[in-house]
């Protein structure tokens, strides 16, 4: 019998699913709330309440934003995009490019880091070929999180799974490679189902920062500069011809001009390059291994490379240069910004730079220092100030240093000589040491809405462990089942993927486990086909985004919502136990 705690417990958990389904309420806000009325409710305790923000997982997956963020300004994002997962034709073409590396990588490695390094990059990569952030995320998540089920170490719950089963048997065990057997069919049912349906189950509404459009456009110069990795590629090996919201206008080389620039067209050093369109594609611009903003001026300035940004500011009716050319008005010497791009009403103005005469509404695209924002936010002379998101510069120079950070990183765990834990910490605390990454930076760059989902997912899921009501659900659907070898292991996949996709499927694995061992004695059958089809169910955490870390990491880059891990998530795992329910007798006879 479910006790009272259990009751209001289930009740909470209810409604908490029924808000996410069907209202837009942040999960974070949905999930605090009910483990806020559990905790009034007196089912948690303080300690209990608070249990997730002292997991090792969450603080994991804080720990590597910082390590993903610093792989971002150091450019090792922009050549993983560009170089690693190449320029597919299609969403589908994307999807299998993606996703079968992140399922090898995720076999032998924690999926975790694989998912937060690839995240950034696969955000880059959607939007240098043109494709939807929201076919993309998803996917890279079901990879990782399918992936893990082909070796015995691709994910904690089978380590954890088989040690239990070695402490209540002994003789009975897995072998490194043997979840193979059914772990491999099952990645390449996912993969293909993806490829299928993800054209009609996903959405396509690009990620956040996709979501609208930018009005303002400019006309921006670039340097070639000598010596750099584009020098003696053409247009399209450059990366040059798909950045979205921008084309390339013309090329000045020495006294030519070349226009209607074809792909093909060689780079040369000192090549001026002529960009228009809009301010977020010359943030992409500014980021590309061996260009650099063409105004002189720039040069002149200050503050050091890694301290400028860009900034937007509308000039005012009090602005004292209106009507001067931008070469006469000596703009750095009196605000310590330069001019590099200029707009009227939203539209680009042609022509060489210098000679545009300035008017009142003009908006002017700024390299300035980062305190020019806070020093001329309520100056007279613009009646806006904003600086533009992650314009700072990428710092090239450390991209071999922040790769081998990583890549120490993951050994480090793969070899077993730290824990996933451990390791984050020190690749995260050598990125800021190395100056891969500025501390400031690094504080920016966690992003506390999934952190706060994580944390508040694992409170509700002890409440569950805590009140009796996970045991006593997996023993009534397990009891309906007896008799039958093969109804019960149906039963046992069932009830553990119920479980892992509202608590943590480390937590499922570790209820249903017991449940599991009695059910092979009663049976007098092995107890191997059950804790490999336990495994299997743990892992099948694709319906819900709570269900696995790795979902709510893509969650918010995906602009998905509650229901569209619903519409792809359902089918998958209905698919991945079927054939879980089919191989398993097979390979391990009762």
């Amino acid at each position: 019998m479910l006790t009272l705690d259990a009751w209001l417990t289930l009740a909470v958990i209810a409604a908490c699913l029924t808000a996410l389904i069907f209202s837009r309420r942040p999960a974070d806000m949905v999930l605090c709330g009910g483990v806020t009325v559990l905790l009034l409710l007196g089912v948690l305790t303080p300690e209990e309440a608070l249990a997730g923000m002292s997991n090792e997982g969450m603080v994991t997956v804080g720990v590597l934003f910082i390590v993903a963020q610093a792989l971002s300004e150091t450019g090792v994002v922009s050549w993983i995009s560009n170089n690693v997962l190449g320029r597919p034709k299609s969403a589908s073409a994307a999807q299998l490019r993606l996703m079968t590396p992140v399922a090898v990588f995720s076999s032998i490695l924690n999926n975790t880091p694989v998912v937060a390094m690839l995240i950034p990059a696969v955000r880059d990569w959607a939007k240098r070929n043109g494709l939807s952030a929201s076919q993309l995320m998803m996917p890279l998540s079901y990879a990782a999180i399918v992936g893990g089920t082909c070796t015995l170490v691709g994910t904690s719950t089978n380590l954890v799974v088989n040690g239990m089963m070695l402490q209540a048997l002994p003789e009975q065990g897995l072998g490194m490679f043997e979840l193979a057997w059914i772990g491999v069919p099952c990645t390449v049912l996912v993969i293909l189902f993806v490829l299928l349906f993800s054209r009609r189950l996903l959405p396509d509404r690009g990620g956040q920062d996709e979501r609208f459009g930018d009005t303002r456009q400019y006309i921006v110069e670039m340097l070639v500069e000598p010596g750099s990795p584009v020098v003696g590629q053409s247009i399209e090996e450059a990366g040059l011809r798909q950045l979205p919201g921008m084309f390339l206008v013309e090329i000045v080389r020495a006294q030519q001009i070349i226009t209607a620039v074809s792909p093909n067209e060689k780079l040369f050093a000192n090549d001026q390059l002529v960009f228009a369109g809009d301010v977020r594609s010359v943030v992409d611009l500014k980021n590309i291994h061996g260009l650099k903003l063409a105004e002189k001026q720039v040069f002149k300035l200050e503050a050091g490379n890694l301290n400028r940004c860009l900034v937007e500011v509308v000039i005012s009716h009090n602005f004292p240069q209106l009507g001067r050319r931008v070469r006469d008005m000596r703009f750095r010497n009196h605000y310590g910004a330069v001019v590099i791009a200029v707009s009227r009403n939203g539209e680009q103005l042609k022509g060489k730079l210098g000679d545009i005469e300035l008017e009142a509404g003009d908006t002017l695209l700024l390299e300035a220092h980062e305190d020019f924002v806070s020093n001329q936010r309520y100056s007279r002379d613009f009646l806006l100030v904003s600086a533009i998101e992650n314009s700072r510069p990428v710092r090239h120079e450390h991209r071999l240093r922040a790769s081998l950070i990583m890549l120490g990183m993951v050994l480090g765990v793969a070899f077993g000589w730290l824990s996933m834990l451990k390791a984050a910490f020190l690749a995260a605390s050598l990125m800021i040491l190395t100056r891969c990454i500025q501390a400031n930076e690094a504080r920016r760059s966690v992003d506390w809405q999934v952190l706060l989902v994580i944390a508040s997912s694992i409170a509700l899921g002890g409440a569950m462990e805590k009140t009796g009501a996970a045991s006593a659900i997996a023993e009534g659907l397990v009891n309906i089942a007896a008799g039958s070898p093969v109804a019960t292991l149906a039963a046992i996949f069932l009830v553990t993927a119920l479980f892992s996709a509202v608590i943590s499927n480390l937590a499922a694995a570790v209820i249903v486990f017991p449940i599991a061992l009695a059910a092979s004695q009663q049976l007098e059958v092995s107890l191997l086909p059950f804790a490999v089809t336990l495994m299997m169910a743990a892992s099948a955490s694709f319906a819900t985004p709570i269900g696995y870390q790795t979902n709510l990491m893509v969650y918010g880059p995906g602009n998905y919502r509650f229901t569209d891990f619903f519409k792809m998530g359902v089918p998958l795992t209905v698919l991945v136990g079927v054939m879980t329910l089919l191989i398993v007798p097979l390979v391990w006879p009762f």
